[in-house]
């Protein structure tokens, strides 16, 4: 299964060739540029490296968000395409999920997992492993980290949980953080590039059938209002 992954959810974003699990190209967004001006470019680059054209591909995987409205708006739109053109399958993805199911061995029965959306709140789920992979507990929201904290403590009813995010400072600089970690929470550092995780994520999706077409394909901007009022303006790191 040969196929693109193309995350544009934040200026974190990259795009990556791979071959099952298999790396075969990749390129990462410096956040100078637009997406509307880098995309394009960058994926002729990462074919070109792998020798492959976008109708010899198998599918194609799109990080659907949370994350900017921009972002995930430029890179849906250009992956709805390529599914009209040469009616290939969408694998339409979350970062939190791939994070959770990035996990090392052995797998922890509950991951947190949580990204910066700036503005004190945070993007985030609270996943439970079942007999098919991570499942959401109450699905994505933006939410305080305290109050997100206090959920999982919650919900979690004492059993260890695995946090998982590309921003641990958040975390480890928080008040709760010694009372988790005496309790046996594991904090996991997921540093960017994420198309990696998420081509993960992307390969149980098609080999379980659990893909998506051009006219189904939709963004999850957890609460479209929130999201674009945190990332408008924004230059840091995070710039769509």
């Amino acid at each position: 299964m040969r196929f693109i992954m193309v995350d544009t959810a934040d200026g974190r974003g990259s795009i990556a060739i791979l071959d099952e699990r298999e790396l075969l190209a990749i390129e990462e967004h410096t956040g100078e540029e637009d997406y509307s001006i880098w995309l394009l470019p960058a994926v002729r680059r990462v074919l070109a490296r792998s020798s492959l054209s976008l109708a010899e591909l198998d599918g194609y995987a799109v990080c659907a968000g949370p994350g900017s409205f921009t972002g995930l708006r430029v890179g849906l739109t250009t992956v709805k395409a390529w599914a009209e053109i040469y009616g290939k399958p969408i694998a339409s993805l979350s970062r939190l999920e791939a994070f959770a199911v990035s996990s090392p061995e052995p797998e922890s029965a509950l991951v947190a997992s949580y990204i910066d959306a700036r503005r004190d709140q945070v993007f985030a789920a609270l996943y439970a492993r079942g007999g098919s992979g991570y499942e959401s507990l109450a699905g994505e929201s933006v939410i305080s980290l305290p109050d997100f904290v206090a959920a999982v403590r919650e919900k979690s009813a004492g059993q260890p949980v695995r946090w998982v995010t590309p921003d641990p400072a958040l975390l480890e600089s928080g008040a709760s953080w010694a009372a988790l970690l005496a309790a046996g929470h594991i904090l996991q550092a997921t540093p960017p590039p994420f198309a990696p995780l998420l081509g993960v994520l992307a390969c149980r999706k098609f080999r379980q059938g659990r893909t998506t077409d051009a006219l189904s394909l939709d963004a999850n901007y957890v609460r479209r209002s929130d999201a674009e009022m945190l990332w408008k303006g924004n230059k840091s790191a995070f710039k769509a």
